[in-house]
């Protein structure tokens, strides 16, 4: 009688297991395939930080702030006898 259902049932194991191989197959290209849309996507953060690091050293550069103080708020360097020395 046993011998009867393990013909079947090896076969019914056999099945089951090519179709978890297929399943983890599909299942690991799946998530490599993503793998590679999020470093490509990690990439191009980077390279937008990088673009924002570079405007925002510009926008905050001395020289910048020193044209807008002159210029829009019409701003100047005291002269000598307009500086106050205040000691502690």
């Amino acid at each position: 009688m046993s011998a009867r259902w393990l013909a079947p049932l090896l076969l019914l194991m056999v099945v089951a297991s090519a179709l978890g191989v297929a399943y983890s197959v599909h299942e690991a290209r799946r998530l490599t395939d993503r793998t590679q849309q999020l470093l490509s996507e990690q990439a191009a953060l980077e390279t937008r930080w990088g673009q924002l690091l570079l405007e925002h050293s510009t926008w905050g550069s001395y020289a910048r702030v020193e044209r807008l103080a002159r210029e829009e708020l019409g701003m100047k360097l005291p002269e000598t006898d307009e500086r106050v020395l205040i000691r502690p």
